[in-house]
């Protein structure tokens, strides 16, 4: 990997820890979400119609992608309403590639070497160790299941996406009209749900929060698409999760969290343990 290719993948890794950070500004995580949600829409809308339509037989997967994403959003942000970004990410993040992995082996989709099997074990001690911290650090427990909840919709898009942009013949196009179907399922369903107003008092200020972790949300996806295509898609992969480092260093200065040895400790190990799993 050219030192260039290297730098833009961490920038892709920087972006993808902002659009998170982006959801902890101001009140509700919720509305935060719906927010981006609805920006991505407009976003995946303005690349949807550059480019060609999607085979026929790629629009279930769309679909099912758009539920599964429903899924995430709600899971992730519900976290967020309970726990630090700093807490909550590094568990949502890190789990998704080791369920992949467990489920790579379990069901002999692909080899699993020693390394591998290594990287599994670093990546759930390092759970443990982030885990373990909420209830030594008198955290709210109730960000676990959401955010393991959020983990499980990332390992599951990861399989429905990667198909489904196959399926579509256009990788571009296919994301374009999951963010249009997936950003207007859950900003109008999150929408109905709440109370009048919900949005319409929102200022311009938040509005503009969350068009720019829309814009920070495809960036850190297309810088790593095009990173793929000129680099080793397991060194990219592997690159990209030092967005968890990212997302703990944002927490503690942008936010003023609670910077502890033994979450700093679990944030290094669940980013050799994913890396690990992907080399």
């Amino acid at each position: 990997m050219s030192l260039s290719i290297f730098l833009a993948v961490l920038a892709a890794a920087f972006l993808h820890a902002l659009w998170n950070a982006l959801l902890r500004f101001g009140g509700s995580k919720i509305r935060a979400m719906v927010m981006l949600s609805l920006m991505e829409a407009a976003v995946g809308l303005a690349i949807a119609l550059a480019r060609p339509l999607p085979e026929p037989a790629a629009w279930k997967w769309v679909a099912a992608a758009c539920l599964v994403h429903f899924a995430y959003k709600y899971f992730l942000a519900h976290a967020y309403e309970q726990g630090d970004l700093s807490r909550v990410y590094p568990i949502a993040r890190g789990t998704a590639p080791m369920l992949v992995a467990i489920v790579t082996a379990f069901l002999a989709l692909d080899v699993v070497r020693p390394l591998g099997y290594l990287g599994i074990g670093v990546l759930g001690l390092g759970i443990l160790f982030m885990a373990r911290g909420v209830f030594t650090d008198g955290e709210s427990r109730r960000l676990l299941p959401y955010a393991f909840g959020s983990a499980c919709a990332t390992a599951t898009y990861t399989l429905t996406d990667g198909l489904g942009a196959r399926v579509a013949g256009d990788a571009a196009g296919y994301v374009g009209w999951l963010m249009v179907g997936g950003g207007l399922l859950f900003g109008l369903t999150m929408t109905l749900r709440r109370p009048k107003g919900f949005l319409t008092l929102s200022p311009a200020r938040d509005w503009g929060m969350a068009g720019l972790g829309a814009a920070a949300s495809y960036g850190a996806y297309a810088i790593s698409i095009w990173a793929m295509t000129k680099a080793p898609i397991a060194l990219v992969a592997a690159t990209r999760e030092t967005a968890i480092l990212f997302a703990v260093l944002i927490g503690w200065l942008a936010f003023g969290e609670r910077m502890t040895r033994s979450k700093a400790i679990a944030a290094v190990l669940i980013v050799a343990g994913v890396v690990l799993t992907r080399l």
